[in-house]
């Protein structure tokens, strides 16, 4: 079967073209403006018919036993049946009963004109308009009816059987015709509401990826700013405590500070410009006058996101507000995947962040990451001793989004996040990541860092 829509099919398109189709939808665009237009129009054509019936010859007359009743009577049950009509939709039933009856009364009286055509319509108006369940009522009255029409009326009299079958197929074409029409227009609105529903779940959709982008954006925001002003902030303590007794440390402490935000700024950027279009790095090297762009620009777009790699430029910037750190890494970390490898940075960073801002510079610090091919996840665990001895927190620590941070970062893993007090004093951050089908298993280190063996400080 062809996928061919009817928007795109050339044989619909010709056809929809057509000027009797062009007609036609006019007419059904008008109707349903303005539907007592219509109405009126097929009653005064139902009047009309009739009408001329008794204008027509003696030999007409006798045939339909119009000369049988006196001209006023043929003459007001023609314009009961078209007048009726006028409000086949707004009370089908009703226009059918009256019709009916008058019907009923001409066949009585053994004439009959072509305004009983008004019958059918009335019977299409039911089939149409009106309730299924009074159906059956209708056709339990229109069988007698029409059978006092084969029985009374010549010249079906003649044949009554036979005048009988083909009133009651039309009877029943005018019902099945309204029937048709109730079937299309109740598609029609259940493609009409089917639309409706897919243009909200839709708009749902933008809805929730937009505020899925937001908390993703959030989340990276969070985790850059935190640990950099938290840096920054540690060092620029640190520095102004040591400014009297060491001074020759204020050039690297500022050295390390302008550092720690210019990688922020960096991060910043790349992490904005997935809302945005791409800008250029004004921090780049410059474009050479001559040949391929030397670290320019475009490659600064294309820094990639930080992974485990970085982990030890990480904790070797953390180590420079005070605190002392040691870091150790075991399993294939740098073959995870890039998105996993993200989440352990952030995870990482999050935890560092917090350890600086709420433990103060004189906490030491562990952070161990595991990748474990045989129990399938990877490790993650950030232990800081506390205050230290004789050393506050750092000033403004207070409670924040880190841990909800951590867990939403976790979870977007398949993974988990628990942190709570350590028995022995401090704080522990320990987080597990479900490892991707297939990745390597063995001791290999994570060669890309330049760290040592489990167990030995970074």
């Amino acid at each position: 079967m062809s996928s061919t829509t009817h928007g795109t099919d050339p044989l619909w398109e010709h056809l929809a073209g057509h000027p009797v189709a062009r007609g036609w939808i006019r007419v059904r665009a008008a109707d349903r403006a303005h539907p007592q237009v219509l109405d009126s129009f097929i009653a005064a054509f139902v009047l009309l018919v009739g009408l001329a019936d008794l204008v027509r010859d003696a030999e007409h007359h006798t045939l339909f036993g119009v000369n049988s009743v006196p001209l006023w009577v043929s003459t007001l049950t023609a314009v009961a049946q078209a007048a009726a009509l006028g409000w086949r939709r707004r009370a089908p039933l009703t226009v059918f009963w009256v019709v009916l009856g008058v019907c009923a009364l001409q066949w009585a009286l053994g004439f009959a004109l072509h305004s009983d055509i008004s019958l059918m319509i009335a019977l299409y108006g039911v089939a149409r308009y009106s309730p299924p369940r009074r159906w059956p009522w209708v056709a339990a009255a229109v069988l007698p009816c029409i059978a006092v029409l084969a029985w009374r009326v010549d010249p079906l009299d003649r044949r009554p059987w036979t005048g009988l079958f083909f009133v009651a197929c039309a009877a029943t074409a005018a019902a099945a015709l309204g029937l048709a029409g109730r079937i299309r227009q109740g598609q029609l609105a259940a493609l009409a509401d089917r639309a409706a529903t897919l243009e909200v779940e839709r708009e749902q959709r933008e809805r929730l990826a937009a505020a899925d982008e937001r908390a993703r954006v959030s989340r990276e925001l969070h985790d850059i700013v935190g640990h950099s002003l938290a840096v920054i902030i540690g060092l620029a303590d640190g520095g102004a405590a040591q400014a009297a007794l060491r001074p020759e440390r204020g050039p690297e402490v500022l050295r390390i500070i302008a550092e720690t935000g210019r990688e922020s700024l960096g991060e910043l950027r790349r992490t904005l410009g997935a809302l945005r279009a791409e800008v250029p790095d004004p921090d780049a090297a410059p474009v050479a006058a001559s040949g391929p762009p030397v670290g320019g620009a475009r490659a600064a777009e294309l820094h990639p996101q930080p992974g485990t790699a970085e982990l030890g430029t990480l904790c070797e910037r953390l180590r420079a507000a005070g605190p002392t750190v040691t870091y150790t890494a075991s399993g294939h970390t740098s073959a995870l995947p890039p998105s996993l490898q993200l989440a352990v940075y952030r995870i990482v960073q999050e935890a560092l962040t917090n350890s600086l801002k709420h433990a103060g510079p004189g906490t030491d610090v562990r952070v161990s990451v595991a990748a474990d091919a045989r129990a399938g996840e990877v490790r993650v665990r950030v232990d800081d001793s506390g205050g230290g001895e004789g050393r506050a927190p750092a000033p403004g620590a207070g409670a924040g989004h880190g841990l909800i941070g951590l867990r939403e970062r976790a979870a977007l893993a398949g993974g988990t996040v628990a942190a709570g007090p350590r028995p022995g004093g401090g704080w522990s951050v320990t987080a597990s990541l479900p490892l991707p089908e297939g990745h390597p298993a063995g001791p290999k280190l994570d060669g890309g860092s330049g760290l040592p063996e489990e167990g030995g400080e970074a």
